[in-house]
């Protein structure tokens, strides 16, 4: 027996002692045993209240103050609710800690039963599988995700591997999920957005194919006339004259297309930050006018030049002239002959802008998102005639994101196209206007 209980015991019976004794000095033996029960009972029952109102009034308040037993039923109850409440404290920071870390998952956590009910998500998968709260706790997840492949999955008995599907809540966004067993007789459903992954793939697809027919036209040119030439077939000088500049036309083809690749690549790489440097972008630019004059000796288009000579740049020279010239190369090229190209390099209250606007024949709005793409082209024959590589774009796209600048393209069919690279205004440099920067405004024709 607990000491406390016969600490109690003892107490009864000596309260019994000392009323028999009261009783026989008075004569009135059963009565003091029947008031002495009545006392204990009344007590008893007094405490009780006291317990069943404390409880009722919640663990928060101190316990009654007694004595005896029942001080040690107070004092014990009050210590069951203290260790509880720590307990219920612990598991609720753990609870919240979960949670916390659940929201901060890119990917979707989706608890289930054993017959696919839903119990808890987070918020990636709130946003993924467009899952609301609290109307679809206790859903079963293929009444809300009905795609048949997703619903396949499922009726199958959940095998190992993955499902992929289309998101219910955007098509354009494809998703990978998984159920992973957890706990007692529930599983855990992961869902993770796939898009990027896809898209990546596609692009690696379309880049072995389009390097490969790159690459099969000039070797196929220059086999065939390898060929010829090692059989010596009696070629008069004039076709062998011809087969050679064909060759070196089509090996100074790869040789681009080779160079551009290994700048892009150097340049998606982004391996560490660029070394800016003032770059009196005036002077580049009439070092391009020359260039560009030579590449329109034969299209003879007017073209126009608007420079600021006071405005300079912070930023990697070399990779400043290779978008500049790709822009005024891509105006020559596509523009018909005998058209207007005007160049200008101005600023204004958002920074300094290299801007290239022709009288082409114009972009459809469906082609603009993807120019900047590597080997897209909106032609294909007119592209691979001028020489392009297709690489272009997709070069000054990132040699503007090293500068924290961006590309800025307006076309339309029949309108031309302008092409704008925006720079910053952090970028900007003033400079005093020397001789040689004057600002070209004369066309070159």
């Amino acid at each position: 027996m607990p000491e406390q209980a016969l600490d109690e015991l003892w107490r009864i019976l000596g309260l019994a002692v000392v009323a028999a004794v009261v009783g026989l000095a008075v004569g009135e033996l059963q009565w003091a045993l029947t008031l002495l029960l009545l006392g204990l009972f009344g007590w008893y029952y007094y405490n009780l209240v006291r317990l069943q109102r404390w409880l009722q009034k919640g663990r928060k308040y101190a316990p009654p103050h007694s004595w005896g037993l029942w001080e040690d039923v107070f004092t014990g109850i009050y210590r069951l609710q203290q260790r509880a409440r720590k307990r219920n404290k612990r598991i609720v920071k753990l609870l919240n800690r979960f949670r916390e870390s659940t929201a901060a998952l890119p990917d979707g956590v989706v608890v289930l039963d054993r017959n696919g009910t839903i119990e808890w998500w987070n918020d990636s998968a709130e946003r993924l599988l467009g899952l609301r709260y609290p109307q679809d706790v206790g859903q079963r997840i293929t009444n809300l995700v009905r795609h048949p492949d997703f619903v396949g999955y499922f009726n199958t008995g959940r095998p190992d591997g993955r499902v992929v599907f289309e998101s219910p809540v955007d098509d354009q966004v494809v998703l990978s999920a998984r159920c992973v067993p957890y706990g007692k007789n529930q599983e855990l459903l992961l869902v993770r957005d796939v898009t990027m992954f896809r898209r990546v793939e596609a692009m690696r697809r379309d880049f072995v194919a389009n390097i490969s027919h790159e690459l099969r036209t000039p070797l196929t040119v220059m086999q065939g006339f390898l060929e010829s030439l090692a059989d010596d077939r009696g070629m008069s000088e004039d076709e062998r004259r011809y087969a050679v500049d064909l060759m070196r036309q089509q090996a100074a083809r790869m040789h681009r297309l080779v160079e551009d690749l290994m700048l892009l690549s150097r340049l998606e790489a982004g391996e560490r930050e660029p070394v800016f440097e003032t770059v009196p972008v005036p002077t580049l630019l009439a070092a391009l006018r020359q260039e560009a004059e030579l590449l329109n000796a034969e299209k003879k288009h007017r073209i126009h030049w608007e420079v600021d000579g006071q405005l300079h740049l912070r930023g990697v020279a070399g990779e400043l002239e290779s978008a500049f010239l790709n822009l005024i190369v891509n105006a020559i090229n596509y523009t018909p002959p005998g058209g207007e190209i005007r160049v200008r390099w101005y600023r204004d209250g958002d920074g300094a802008h290299f801007e290239v606007r022709d009288t082409g024949i114009g972009i459809a709005a469906h082609h603009i998102p993807r120019l900047t793409e590597r080997f897209y082209r909106v032609d294909v024959a007119r592209s691979r005639e001028s020489g392009g590589s297709g690489l272009g774009l997709a070069i000054v796209k990132h040699i503007l994101s090293r500068h924290h600048g961006a590309l800025a393209i307006h076309s339309s069919p029949g309108h031309g196209s302008t092409f704008r690279c925006d720079f910053p205004p952090e970028l900007v440099v003033e400079a005093p206007e020397q001789d040689g920067d004057s600002p070209l405004t004369s066309p070159a024709a």
